[in-house]
Formats: C-alpha cells, structure tokens, sequence
C-alpha cells in the first residue's frame, strides 16, 4: 500500500506487534506507544494504547506522532480513518507472503521511518533463502476454539509452512480463517498432523493435541508462526524442530 514520507519521523506507534519487535530492536527511540499485545522485545517501556482491535484513538492522537504503523488484517480501517481525521500520518502494510513480508518491513523501516536497512532483516532473508522443503506433509492449522477456525487461504502462516513442505489442507478455502467442525478437521486421511500456534488461541499439550486423536501435534510458537519482524531469524530452525518433533 502506497505511502509517502512527508518529513523527519522521530516519534511512531505502531498497531502490530511484529512492527513494534521490529522497530524497538532497530530504532527503540522512536517507539512512543504500542498496543496490549506488542509483548516483544520483553520489558518494553512505551505508552500502551489498548488493542489491535480497539486502539484508544484519543490517546494516540494526544501522543502526537509523527507516524503510525498499522496492517490491514490486524487493524480496523474504521480506527485507522479516524486516525487520518485526526491529522496523524498512517502507514499501512499488507502481509501474506514471505516475500510481502520483507518488502513490507523495508518499506516501513526505510520509507516510513527514515532507516537504514538493519542487519537483522538481511539475517532473516537469508535464513529463510536457505530453507529446503524438508517435510512433505498435509496439515490442519488450528487458531481457534470454541467455535474451532483453521488457516484457509491467502495467509502469511501457512506460506510459511509452505516454504518448509508442509501444506495447509483448507490453503483453497474460499475463506481466509474459515470454521470447521471438529468431525471435518479429523476425517481420515484428510491431514498427516496438526500444527498448534500459542496465539492468537493458547493451544498447549493440555489444550489442544486431545482434540486430533489420530494425528501427531506439532505445538509452535505463535511469534515463530505468524509475526513479521526480528523472529523470521529464528523462525524457519524453531518451526523446523516442533515439526521434526511431531513427524518424529
């Protein structure tokens, strides 16, 4: 999505975690506010402004960045217009590949802020360059329960998944998070296993595996599975191992 710097940016909040990762590791000074949820780096002293859902739109106006970071899957385009009204400045990323994913964090870094290209995006790209297919698998990728909802299509989850050999069986799913029932997601032969993020839901050994009785679990990291940032480092060995695991 298209956005233009109007000037020197010195004070930004930012609406998704991953960005917010990703600006406290490369320009912390510039982190002014931050959602609830931005739990990474841990210890990060920034004015919390509510929810990815729900930001306090007031609040962040009264903080009066000079930029505002957001995505349009994880953020409301009713908060981020009232944002705009507002005379704030809104860069907004869209993220569904792991190429997106790059290009986006470039954009927001260099474009939207005025950085220099930090070393660990370079680290990242080529951790993930380096990738082989390791796994031929078919799976089902829980991220709710009570009603249970599975990746579909178009997500930037199951393209990482992907890049290891591991298929989203719902990845042509007219729908991008679609619910299924639990008879569904276990009919026999359908998937080889279940990969259970800790986010957004809170799969766990206790929470989760008991559901699939007849395929191996494989229990992930929501921040290796899902964010964009400083994690896609560590993210294709992390993912590899719980897979590895799993698959035995």
């Amino acid at each position: 999505m298209a956005h233009r710097r109007t000037g020197t940016v010195r004070r930004v909040v930012s609406l998704v975690p991953s960005l917010t990762e990703a600006l406290a590791v490369t320009a912390p000074e510039l982190l002014i506010g931050a959602t609830d949820w931005c739990s990474h780096p841990p210890g990060l002293d920034v004015t919390r402004v509510r929810g990815t859902k729900n930001p306090d739109v007031e609040r962040i106006v009264s903080l009066a960045p000079d930029l505002v970071v957001a995505n349009e899957e994880e953020n409301r385009e009713v908060d981020l217009a009232a944002l705009r009204s507002a005379g704030l400045d809104v860069l907004v990323t869209e993220v569904r590949t792991l190429p997106q994913a790059f290009a986006e964090l470039d954009r927001v870094l260099t474009v939207g802020c005025g950085l220099a290209r930090p070393v660990w995006l370079d680290e990242a790209e080529t951790a993930w360059r380096e990738v082989r297919a390791e796994f031929d698998a078919r799976a089902v990728v829980p991220v709710w329960r009570k009603p249970w909802m599975v990746l579909g299509r178009d997500t930037f989850a199951g393209a990482l998944l992907a890049h290891l050999g591991v298929h989203n069986i719902y990845e042509r799913h007219g729908e991008r998070y679609p619910r299924m029932p639990i008879e569904e997601l276990n009919g026999h032969g359908r998937a080889d296993l279940v990969v259970l993020p800790d986010e957004p839901y809170l799969f766990t050994g206790e929470d989760g595996p008991e559901a699939f009785p007849g395929l191996p679990a494989a229990l992930v990291s929501g921040r290796f599975l899902t964010w964009y940032g400083p994690s896609l480092t560590e993210a294709p060995a992390a993912l590899a191992g719980a897979l590895r695991t799993a698959l035995g």
